[in-house]
């Protein structure tokens, strides 16, 4: 017989997503595109300003992620960042 896992249902808890390492993840991924100088994107600004509002404001990465998905999403693509890509596909479904 095999076993399968059961899928966890964002809808009936949390437990056992890592929402917020998955947000810092995508945090730190920002941090990368936006240290790469040879590729400047037109949201370096934006997000530069984004990661001082949202650490000023007391916000976790999570809220910042889940605000900012399709702005993210559009600085990953410049920067061809798979990764950063799954990892913000992984957060709309389990997290947001």
């Amino acid at each position: 017989m095999q076993s399968t896992a059961a899928k966890v249902d964002r809808y009936v808890t949390f437990e056992g997503i890592e929402c917020d390492d998955y947000a810092r993840q995508v945090v730190v991924y920002i941090r990368d595109c936006l240290a790469d100088g040879d590729r400047p994107s037109a949201w370096q600004d934006y997000f530069e300003r984004k990661l001082i509002e949202n650490a000023g404001m007391g916000q976790d990465e999570l809220f910042l992620v889940g605000s900012q998905v399709n702005y993210i999403r559009e600085l990953f693509e410049h920067y061809q960042h798979a990764e950063g890509l799954d990892l913000l596909d992984k957060i709309e479904e389990e997290c947001c």
